[in-house]
């Protein structure tokens, strides 16, 4: 079956690969044509319009990709059904399974790319591209330098200690004015001081004074404190800084925060969420995993749309596509609309497309002749 694997794989692979070019082209042209005034304004060159767009092409990608693949499943198998191959393919004795075991690979395929492309490129690629954008404008006099974080707060519901800061430096792990409150065998401690730094895996406090929070009652008084106990590293203040930044009413809709991030803030806030954000939370994590499985529902669905036997336009894959890409987003923004509210499970409001469309999909082909 080697022969007609690569047959049927070459027939698929390009189409799909104009279909991909053609679509991101145009996609850029018309992305280009509507920031035309704003990348003006922003006094960029050719260079950095090139950078701008090619940073940004990861988020287009993870857009088009299923579509692609539908819109090219739908044409090769329309096209391949016209001209009778795939009677004659099954005459010879090879089931619609066997068949279609090229485009099971070729969704799986797109499936990994755009998982990874989806959790190690597009979350930064927003942030990248404001950069590249803001690449020529003048720093207004007095302005605090990129890294430097003001009025800056986060909460270790797991340790249970709550952290405010003046500002904070992302690169010299410096902060200005914090103030750290958390609970220790039942007693409540609150820590003030000057600044603060971390070296050598320890945080150290500068002209610091420690109280007890509940008699306000003076405990510690020194020029230099340092505490071991506090478990909080740079690393984990800063993903507690993106995730806030990226974290938005909309965030589910538009979801841009990787796995490891929402796995992350859920460990460190394990008690302290309100059932809305934890709601939102859970389902923009399903929603994540259940992404890359688009790729194989499409060619669930696809196949029995575009295999069935007779003589048909190919552009009814184009009309066929259409369709099932508007069904596929109402049903996907009304599930997670309605876990993002706590109506339905998140795994449930996450999975329901890929669930109502691939189970479709294999019973179609089930019913192909």
């Amino acid at each position: 079956m080697r022969l007609l694997d690569r047959y049927l794989l070459r027939e698929l692979l390009i189409p799909l690969g104009f279909l991909l070019c053609g679509f991101l082209i145009v996609l850029i042209a018309f992305q280009l044509f509507s920031d035309l005034s704003m990348l003006q304004t922003h006094q960029m060159t050719v260079m950095d319009v090139v950078q701008y767009y090619l940073v940004s092409t990861p988020e287009f990608l993870v857009l088009l990709l299923p579509v692609v693949l539908l819109l090219g499943l739908l044409y090769t198998l329309t096209n391949h059904a016209r001209h009778n191959e795939i009677t004659a393919i099954r005459a010879a004795g090879v089931s619609l399974w066997r068949l279609c075991i090229p485009y099971f690979v070729v969704g799986l395929f797109f499936g990994v790319v755009l998982f990874a492309m989806n959790e190690l490129w597009v979350p930064d690629s927003s942030e990248m591209a404001a950069q590249i954008l803001n690449r020529h404008a003048e720093k207004a006099p007095g302005a605090l330098d990129k890294d430097t974080q003001i009025n800056f707060g986060f909460r270790n519901g797991r340790d249970r200690r709550t952290w405010l800061m003046k500002s904070y430096n992302l690169k010299t792990h410096v902060m200005t004015l914090p103030k750290v409150n958390w609970e220790l065998t039942g007693t409540n401690y609150l820590l003030i001081a000057d600044s603060a730094d971390y070296a050598d895996g320890v945080w150290t406090f500068h002209n610091a004074q420690k109280h007890h929070s509940d008699t306000g009652v003076l405990l510690v008084q020194t020029n230099l404190l340092v505490m071991p106990e506090f478990t909080e590293t740079p690393g984990q203040i800063k993903r507690e800084f993106d995730f806030n930044k990226r974290f938005t009413v909309r965030a589910a809709l538009s979801p841009d925060i990787p796995i490891r991030e929402i796995i992350g803030y859920l460990r460190l806030h394990p008690n302290d969420l309100t059932a809305q954000k934890r709601n939102q939370l859970d389902t923009q994590l399903h929603s994540r995993l259940a992404l890359p499985w688009t790729c194989l529902v499409v060619v669930m669905i696809a196949i029995p749309f575009g295999a069935a036997s007779g003589r048909r336009n190919v552009f009814v894959g184009v009309a066929s596509s259409i369709v099932i890409c508007f069904a596929y987003f109402i049903l996907s923004r009304l599930g997670i609309a309605m876990g993002t509210g706590g109506w339905i499970p998140s795994w449930v409001a996450a999975w329901l497309p890929n669930l109502a469309f691939g189970l479709t999909g294999a019973w179609m082909m089930l019913r192909v002749r």
